[in-house]
């Protein structure tokens, strides 16, 4: 990513933190693995995990007296599941403990020019959640132009899910900059923006926030939290 003017000092820890959803996805993932990531989470007050389904549950219960929420992922990580499958999941997930759904958008079919019924699926992920959980829509710019990317904003925003996201981590590449740029200036701010995928260092985390990203998906979240302290020396 190229170099942001925001430095450590312009920013608090809470704010950095708060940025953060700690990611805890990798399917080769023991249960004790994630219960030491949601602890991490805890220790480092990051606003959230984001667990697999299966988890949730569990992550959830040991997370109960914790700041930390948990989320999870609907439709993930290819976004082909049916809408209802993903309905499916969506309650489900939030009947075991999730307050948070980021949802993959079909987009094989968006790429196929079915806008009507990538809308229709969002929206049913949104009424699933009622208002009881966030809906992040995942949109894997690595295979959108930016003509699809703005369709997806449109489409994400008319559909009254929360935020708008790059990616799943499961694709050649991730959040850029030019992107963010992009879905920040095409949703209202009714509408945020998580970057997700390749934010790996502070200057990095720092440049996602300057291009507008309110929340970030992330794995090396104590580097990046550990080296905000080492130069504010908080």
């Amino acid at each position: 990513m190229e170099p942001t003017s925001l430095t450590a000092e312009d920013v608090t820890y809470e704010q950095l933190a708060g940025m953060i959803d700690h990611s805890l996805l990798k399917p080769e993932l023991t249960l004790d693995e994630v219960i030491a990531g949601c602890d991490l989470a805890d220790r480092y007050s990051v606003v959230s995990v984001c667990v697999r389904p299966a988890d949730v549950e569990l992550c959830a219960k040991h997370l109960a007296d914790s700041t930390v929420v948990v989320g999870t992922v609907i439709g993930f990580p290819h976004g082909d599941s049916t809408t209802a499958t993903k309905v499916f999941e969506a309650k489900r997930a939030m009947a075991d403990g999730a307050v948070e759904l980021d949802m993959v958008l079909n987009y094989g079919l968006l790429r196929s020019g079915e806008f009507e019924s990538v809308g229709e699926d969002i929206r049913a992920v949104v009424e699933a959640a009622n208002g009881e959980a966030l809906v992040k829509v995942i949109f894997e710019n690595a295979y959108l132009d930016d003509e699809l990317i703005v369709r997806a904003c449109e489409l994400t925003e008319a559909a009254g899910a929360d935020y708008v996201k790059t990616s799943t981590g499961y694709a050649p590449t991730g959040a850029t900059l030019e992107d963010l740029r992009l879905m920040r200036s095409t949703v209202s701010p009714a509408v945020k923006v998580k970057a997700a995928h390749g934010v790996r260092t502070l200057d990095a985390l720092l440049a996602v926030r300057e291009a507008g990203a309110e929340r970030c998906g992330a794995t090396a979240t104590a580097a990046m939290l550990d080296d905000y302290r080492e130069r504010t020396g908080t």
